[in-house]
């Protein structure tokens, strides 16, 4: 057993574990090196190179789990949709969804089928990595903002104006992606990942009512198709502050909380039943070393100690941060003595 999955199964930890999204990545001197040469595209396509990279940040920086590198849209090649992976700018859809038929065009590949290049990297990862291995996938609502929008959106006015206008399309879209992605997280597991993480990344965006009936019900399915595998399964989300209830009835084991909510606040608000994640500030990164020590210390603190906290931030590591305040976070989170509670 590992520390994170101890915590993960909220049991009690010698120290908090902790990772980091996007921890694999642009901090990293070494992939900005690999960068020099291939593109994300071409790292996912080959495993030797894709296992490198999601290794790279568990010799450099001594994190508890290493988390698969890929992007949430490589599974949608096996749907049927062509994009780009844009530089400072992100997924560009060549033919955004704005139909029914635009939907009904899509395909529900078989788990594998979806992304076999990602598959093939994770039986290599899992065979050669110290540490538990993290896959995840998109979840059903930011990944058909991405579709409706055709690229990353400030507003998602067009995937809400299609979300009202074509309610029945709408769950069409939604239904398709959840079973792709049910497959998908499968397939990740059977090769090796113990434990998967759901972004909702844009799901902030809804409105209460229309999160609770239009898409907490495909967000369940997900996590419902996962729960016979045995694997913790943790939702993450931006700007979720009023939504937190309805996320934690979705039904993952782990809630990853944003830096906009207390995690002590956000942690009752989701119920001392579940465990939680988070949830650094990732712009803390980019200020003093002492800065980074006490805010680190500071969500130790809100954990109280209890079992089932996995330290992270709450959103990715941002490509101007200092490697050695990363290094710094990690250390000062392995120091921490978590206290019993009561």
């Amino acid at each position: 057993m590992s520390r994170f999955l101890d915590a993960a199964n909220r049991r009690p930890v010698d120290r908090t574990p902790v990772w980091l999204m996007r921890q694999a990545g642009r901090s990293l001197p070494e992939y900005r090196k690999l960068r020099e040469r291939w593109s994300l595209v071409e790292i996912v396509a080959q495993p030797e190179l894709c296992a490198e990279v999601t290794l790279q940040p568990v010799r450099r920086l001594g994190v508890d789990a290493a988390v698969m590198f890929a992007d949430i849209m490589l599974p949608l090649v096996g749907m049927g949709v062509e994009f780009e992976l844009v530089e400072n700018v992100g997924p560009v859809i060549a033919r955004p969804v704005a139909s029914a038929a635009d939907v009904t065009r899509l395909r529900v590949p078989a788990g594998e089928e979806a992304a076999p290049t990602v598959i093939a990297a994770v039986r290599q990862v899992a065979a050669s990595s110290p540490v538990p291995v993290i896959c995840f996938s998109g979840a059903p609502f930011t990944l058909a903002s991405y579709l409706v929008e055709g690229r990353p959106s400030r507003d998602f006015s067009k995937v809400k104006a299609f979300m009202y206008s074509q309610p029945a399309a709408f769950q069409e879209l939604l239904g398709k992606l959840a079973a792709t992605m049910s497959a998908y997280l499968r397939a990740q597991v059977e090769a090796g990942a113990v434990a998967v993480q759901l972004f909702d990344s844009w799901v902030g965006a809804l409105a209460l009512e229309d999160y609770e009936q239009l898409v907490l019900p495909h967000t369940r399915s997900i996590f419902e198709a996962l729960a016979s595998l045995g694997v913790p399964r943790v939702h993450f989300g931006t700007n979720t502050a009023g939504l937190l209830e309805p996320i934690a009835a979705t039904g993952p084991d782990i809630v990853s909380l944003d830096w906009r909510v207390p995690l002590d606040r956000g942690w009752a608000r989701v119920g001392h039943q579940l465990g939680i994640q988070g949830n650094l500030d990732p712009a803390v990164l980019l200020g003093p070393p002492e800065l980074v020590r006490e805010r680190v210390r500071d969500v130790l603190r809100r954990a109280e100690g209890r079992p089932g906290h996995i330290f992270n931030l709450g959103h990715g590591v941002l490509p101007a941060t200092p490697l050695e305040n990363l290094q710094l976070l990690v250390e000062t989170v392995h120091e921490w003595e978590p206290a019993p509670v009561g």
